[in-house]
């Protein structure tokens, strides 16, 4: 072995223990040292079971959001229609909102590998070669002017020692915004999937307010050509005649509603799907689903698989970890840096030991003064974690109010349901016996009129109540998340 290769093994073989030996006191000051403060979920004092639950005996017990829960699928078959599960498909692939959750879910990917890689040295290669021209005239006028050629070609690497936890807190952070953007893209499923329902319910009910409408035209008709005939019999009167071409004009106003308010719905779930309206057309079947029967006992932690509550806890978290990144930087970065490579004038002889060159050491950078900007820093992250810990408590407390309300409602409603279906058969009882006594003539065109308008109402107040309890049904499904049945509470 030459001298200068000799040198240069061994000058290799001082710079490799080097390394070993700082890269094991930087471990060792890696697990020793962070800024980050231990995070801790925001408490909340919450009941073991709803307000509106029959009884507290099924023994639920809130816990702590767990990040990523997986949100039921298929929640929505259990109304049984078969349109309905054909347009969560296309909701599923088509709708915009859930393309941009996605994306948005890759950037915060994109963001954690980021972020990571800050953990790891840096490597890079360069090469270079140029001509440079030095010296110049003297006052003799002779010239001292050189041309030199340069040839390079190195490796560079720098690692910045994590020694006070500022990449880790970083990477911490960027994680749970991560899983916070998985679960918005969760919660903005569930959220497309509930109004997909409820879009198409109210659709469905257009309908049948369009059916119903059309048949009561045709029984207005002919009472209104039965009061013609008998105003030329002598027996009724022309304001009659004038009363029921007015009843049967201001129901075709509402039949015309009707239909307009379908057409907009068909071009809401058009939008919801992902397609333009005039390419979008569902069948009219004037049917509505009958709704999944809604248990007594519904246990409060079922909210855990709410995707909006852990996406809130999970930025709680990236929170956190943001005032660690604040707190590192009041201490000093720590970076080692090497070069190696080869110099020469010549290219044939660049890669031999006397080209040879290399540098190795560390830099040590620290802001003596700033003004109070790294204070202020601290302190900014700070208030965000308490925003944040303030925003997981609200939203917690919003869905413990949304799953109340609907409770109660669907409750409500189905009791309302029965009622208004006795009120739409004593109508049409009502009905029936003025009719009769109208063709004998015992009673005026005015009672039959009022007899017609009660039962047309109180039919309408019937699919009313029909769609509003779907509705209030539908947001208790999106509330706790999916089908409380595969809980096990034993819904039908």
């Amino acid at each position: 072995m030459s001298p200068d290769n000799y040198c240069l093994d061994s000058c290799l073989r001082i710079s490799s223990k080097r390394w070993k030996a700082l890269l094991l006191v930087s471990a060792a000051l890696l697990t020793a040292c962070s800024t980050q403060p231990p995070y801790e979920r925001p408490t909340l004092p919450v009941p073991a079971a709803y307000k509106q639950a029959a009884s507290a005996s099924d023994g639920g017990v809130w816990q702590p959001a767990q990040p990523g829960g997986a949100v039921p699928d298929a929640w929505w078959t259990l109304y049984g229609d078969s349109t309905l599960n054909a347009l969560q498909q296309q909701a599923a692939a088509g709708n915009q909102n859930i393309a941009l959750s996605v994306a948005r879910l890759r950037a915060a990917q994109a963001a954690l590998a980021g972020s990571s890689a800050g953990q790891w040295p840096t490597l890079g290669a360069s090469a270079s070669s140029g001509r440079a021209r030095s010296g110049g005239t003297a006052a003799d006028g002779s010239s001292s002017a050189r041309v030199s050629t340069s040839h390079a070609l190195g490796l560079n690497a720098s690692w910045e020692l994590d020694l006070w936890g500022r990449v880790a807190a970083s990477v911490d952070a960027a994680r749970a915004s991560a899983q916070a953007s998985a679960d918005d893209l969760a919660a903005m499923r569930l959220s497309v999937q509930a109004t997909v329902a409820q879009t198409y319910f109210a659709l469905r009910a257009a309908e049948l307010q369009t059916q119903l409408l059309g048949e009561t035209l045709a029984a207005y008709q002919r009472s209104w050509a039965l009061t013609r005939n008998r105003q030329k019999a002598g027996v009724a009167s022309a304001a009659d005649v004038a009363q029921a071409e007015a009843q049967y004009k201001s129901t075709q106003v509402q039949r015309l509603e009707a239909e307009t308010s379908r057409a907009q719905l068909e071009h809401a779930l058009a939008a919801l799907v992902g397609q333009a309206p005039a390419a979008f057309n569902l069948p009219v079947t004037a049917t509505l689903p009958a709704p999944p029967v809604v248990p007594a006992q519904l246990p409060s932690q079922l909210l855990e698989r709410r995707p909006d509550i852990a996406a809130t806890e999970r930025r709680v978290a990236a929170a956190n970890a943001q005032i660690g990144v604040a707190r590192a930087a009041f201490f000093p970065a720590l970076t080692l840096s090497g070069t190696a490579g080869y110099r020469g004038a010549e290219l044939s002889g660049l890669l031999s030991a006397p080209s040879l060159f290399w540098s190795l050491g560390p830099a040590l950078a620290v802001s003596l003064f700033d003004g109070g900007a790294r204070s202020a820093a601290v302190e900014a992250a700070r208030a965000a974690n308490e925003q944040a810990a303030a925003s997981y408590r609200q939203t917690v407390l919003t869905a413990l109010q949304e799953v109340e309300d609907n409770l109660a409602a669907a409750a409500a409603l189905a009791q309302e349901q029965q009622w208004q279906t006795e009120a739409v058969a004593a109508a049409q009882r009502a009905l029936d016996v003025v009719g009769n006594q109208y063709r004998a003539g015992t009673v005026g065109y005015l009672n039959v009129l009022s007899a017609q308008t009660t039962v047309l109402a109180a039919q309408r107040s019937l699919i009313d109540v029909r769609n509003r309890r779907l509705a209030a049904v539908n947001a208790l499904l999106k509330n706790v998340a999916g089908d409380w049945g595969l809980a096990g509470t034993g819904a039908g």
